[in-house]
């Protein structure tokens, strides 16, 4: 259980926090065009105080650094956003290392975002100890006018569909103090957002994996 002081020291942080994170971390500079179509979705839906959305968050893990898209905390639960922009058609399987991107002229293949993603799901997990881990959820999220060719993997969403899944989300699994305690920690552990961070993070992946993010 976490201490009454610790729950009320954290909302000091998630408020002056959180105001530095609309004054900073939503600046389009550190987002690419698909990350600013999700920020302002989720922005415009969901305005309330039962919702409260982090984007372009680096956490330190056992790895070196893990790069978020977004982190939507919310009393129905903690939603961990991997974006994806893509055109053409896409041909997935929630089981495989990488999926297909066809374009009239083109293949590509890129890495499963599902497999991307949970290794920042267990970096929001890890920090978010004492949140139930499966109240951390993950979500790939899809914009442009990409078509899936095969069957969409759970956990996999268009912009739109993501909407809709967060509202079908009714069931409380934190209170608000758990939740302003839940974005005190991620803004306190946060690294600063700066182009050095980009910079810190890319070089990480290429020491690890010779990729980018």
């Amino acid at each position: 259980m976490v201490p009454a002081i610790y729950l009320v020291g954290a909302l000091a942080i998630g408020f002056l926090l959180g105001y530095w994170q609309r004054r900073v971390v939503d600046r389009r500079n550190f987002q690419n065009t698909g990350e600013q179509l999700v920020a302002s979705a989720l922005q415009q839906h969901f305005q309330t105080a039962e919702y409260h959305l982090l984007n372009h968050i680096t956490l330190r893990d056992v790895l070196g650094t893990t790069q978020i898209d977004h982190i939507l905390v919310s009393k129905f639960g903690v939603f961990v956003i991997e974006t994806k922009k893509y055109t053409g058609w896409i041909f997935a399987n929630a089981d495989h290392a990488t999926w297909t991107q066809a374009t009239y002229n083109d293949k590509y293949k890129f890495q499963n975002p599902i497999h991307q993603n949970y290794r920042h799901v267990k970096a929001v997990r890890a920090l978010l100890d004492f949140v139930p881990a499966d109240a951390i959820q993950s979500a790939v999220v899809f914009v442009g006018d990409a078509e899936f060719k095969t069957e969409m993997p759970s956990g996999v969403f268009t912009l739109p569909q993501f909407v809709d899944h967060v509202r079908c989300c009714k069931t409380e699994v934190l209170s608000s103090n758990r939740l302003q305690f839940c974005v005190g920690r991620l803004e306190t552990a946060r690294l600063a957002v700066t182009s050095q961070t980009d910079l810190q993070h890319v070089e990480s992946l290429r020491r690890r994996h010779g990729q980018k993010k």
